[in-house]
């Protein structure tokens, strides 16, 4: 069932005094000639909704705030927004049903009484939806009433360029989202798994990344496959044994001859050589986690390095100011703009300028900064441990020579050879025992890699899962997508024909990128038919979809449509005005009450003047009638700018 959507009053506050538009119709024309002030009143409407209009002069220096009465589902309320820069990121809301002030709602889709939210729950959406794409890595951005409204209001700048700003490819995916969500062709449990089977596409990537760096970490320390360290482990535990096995033979062989002081001095020696055996090891070990640490400091510098190109180049080029504009090539020099706006676009000049006295780097460059500074005490901290292991081994070393010698010293007439071959075997022990221990913590590392695999396969199963319920639900719609898309051709088809576009064979909706095929061409910049023809086509197209909504159950589509000046492309005396005012009429007659549709238009058709209700301006009286027109020499136009 379409959704109910209305715009009852438009109050205008001015310096002075009120200007109130109410719109009882189901079709109102706001009638007159260019610089009255029509697309000024539809832009503070999209203002009042809490987005970013493109405010005129007199709106910033005339007008204090803008009230909207709408009916959106159930609900009526009244919306009121300050222009005033200080206030305008809140909206005073009343509950006109039963005559309570609400909290003042924020512009920011964030937060606990956020403006956004109000409205898309008032159309029966959530306010957390997210357009995912499916070949994507990233959740998705949220939909807001602003992308919802893209399909509501076809602003002159939209007119003659594209479709729900179809030419931004960025929008794309929210563009389709919206209107699957607006016929039914997916529900928010498709929406919530489709994000959550793009997050878990990225967290599979990182564990897929962490796997190859730990594999190739491996492979450069000489270990292809965990078989071949396990062989290396084994090795060293064989040699281990061998060599302990040995060194118990020679103690039966020597003990008989040595005395109890030989003993005691031997004990000792294979506990230091044990020992330094274990020092050797750790330092090792030491300067491989420096190799690691140095490595990865060399990497966040490198980050670090490039973030202050990118500050340098924002302060040589922040400060570039157009004397023509690059479009046009029209002068900026004689335009007074404020110094917090873009001399080219009007918009809130983005640009924060930096200096090297600011003594405020970006959060990035501090958090780059930080690791550094963590990385150079890590470092330090082992080169203070190598230290302290190297000064021991070094000991150790030394009393190594002065135990061989002692024990020499004492032994050298009974058993010298058999002494040596027993220092041997110490050494051959002691090295299997280091060696042990490297490869232990290979095997460490190996059983790491398993787990990452493991869990990369985990994350890949569950992706799979989610996949495959997605396409259960999307399947259980596919044919009512047939069926929405193949009325929606039908009726754009016959939309056209009734209009009477010239130069228009076949017409037809795109099945997936739902947009307008002309004679084979799906409508874009490079295949608009020209001039008036393209909005007409246009036209074509928001009937069409309105006309299938109102009959196809479970459609949500929000009945209203609001049109900025449609007939500025169209010559005088062509047939193409009266027929488009022709299909709005009979489309707002359908169903009284149902539809509601406020144009904006210069001259209009005197055949259909009886049949909607017209609110004419002109100079003497303009939109905001309580301001002194200027005259239409002395007036910019938002279209001109």
């Amino acid at each position: 069932m379409t959704t109910r959507f209305r715009i009852e009053l438009v109050r205008l506050d001015t310096t002075e005094g009120p200007v109130e538009y109410r719109f009882p119709s189901d079709l109102t024309v706001l009638a007159g000639p260019t610089g009255v002030g029509k697309t000024t009143l539809l832009e503070l409407v999209k203002f009042g909704f809490g987005l970013n209009g493109t405010l005129a002069p007199v709106a910033v220096e005339s007008i204090e705030a803008v009230t909207l009465d709408v009916r959106i589902g159930n609900e009526r309320l009244r919306l009121v927004r300050s222009l005033d820069k200080r206030k305008r990121a809140t909206v005073r809301v009343t509950d006109l049903i039963i005559q309570e002030r609400l909290p003042d709602h924020s512009t920011n889709i964030d937060g606990e009484h956020a403006l956004n939210s109000l409205l898309m729950r008032a159309l029966g959406f959530r306010d957390d939806l997210r357009a995912s794409s499916e070949r994507s890595m990233k959740q998705g951005s949220r939909i807001t009433f602003g992308d919802l409204l893209t399909y509501l209001y076809i602003s002159q700048r939209q007119m003659n360029h594209d479709i729900a700003h179809s030419q931004e490819n960025y929008r794309t995916v929210k563009r389709r989202t919206v209107f699957e969500l607006f016929f039914g062709l997916i529900d928010d449990e498709i929406l919530d798994l489709q994000a959550e089977v793009n997050s878990l596409k990225e967290q599979i990537q990182k564990a897929q990344e962490r796997h190859r760096t730990v594999v190739d970490f491996l492979c450069d320390s000489g270990t292809q496959q965990r078989l071949d360290a396990e062989r290396a482990l084994e090795a060293a535990q064989a040699a281990q044994a061998n060599a302990e096995q040995r060194l118990a033979q020679l103690r039966d062989v020597l003990d008989p001859v040595a005395d109890s002081e030989t003993r005691a001095l031997r004990d000792l020696l294979t506990d230091t050589e044990r020992g330094a055996a274990e020092l050797a090891a750790a330092a090792a070990d030491i300067s491989r986690r420096q190799d690691r640490y140095a490595t990865e400091r060399r990497r966040v510098r490198s980050d670090l390095d490039r973030l202050h190109r990118m500050r340098e180049a924002n302060l040589l080029l922040a400060d570039i100011e157009f004397s023509v504009c690059p479009r046009c090539m029209q002068s900026l020099r004689e335009r007074d703009v404020s110094a917090d706006l873009c001399r080219v676009c009007l918009q809130p000049d983005p640009v924060t300028r930096f200096t090297a006295a600011d003594g405020d780097e970006p959060y990035e460059a501090r958090q780059l900064r930080e690791q550094l500074d963590e990385m150079a005490g890590q470092l330090e901290a082992l080169a203070e441990q190598k230290s302290l292991v190297e000064q021991t081994a070094a000991d150790k070393d030394r009393l190594i020579a002065v135990l061989n010698a002692q024990i020499e010293q004492r032994t050298a007439q009974r058993v010298s050879p058999r002494l040596q071959a027993f220092s041997d075997a110490a050494q051959i022990a002691a090295a299997a025992r280091s060696d042990q221990s490297r490869w232990e913590a290979v095997l460490q590392q190996w059983d790491t890699v398993a787990d990452l695999a493991l869990h990369a396969e985990n994350l890949d199963s569950a992706r799979a899962r989610l996949q495959s319920r997605i396409d259960i639900a999307q399947q259980s719609l596919e044919a009512r997508r047939t069926e929405v898309i193949d009325g929606l051709s039908e009726e754009f088809a016959a939309t056209v024909r009734a209009i009477g576009i010239p130069g228009v064979s076949t017409a037809s909706i795109h099945p997936t990128k739902y947009l307008p095929v002309i004679n084979g061409d799906v409508f874009s910049k490079d295949t608009q038919l020209g001039g008036g023809l393209t909005t007409a086509t246009q036209i074509a197209y928001w009937c069409s979809l309105i006309a299938v909504a109102m009959r196809t159950p479970g459609a949500d589509y929000p009945m209203f449509l609001l049109v900025d000046s449609p007939r500025l492309a169209l010559n005088e005396d062509t047939k193409l005005s009266p027929a488009m005012y022709r299909r709005l009429t009979t489309l707002a007659g359908t169903v009284p009450g149902r539809l509601q549709v406020i144009i904006a238009d210069n001259e209009l058709p005197s055949g259909y003047r009886a049949t909607y209700a017209e609110i004419d301006f002109d100079y003497d009286n303009p939109t905001v009638a309580t301001i002194a027109h200027p005259g239409p020499n002395a007036v910019p136009t938002i279209e001109g700018e």
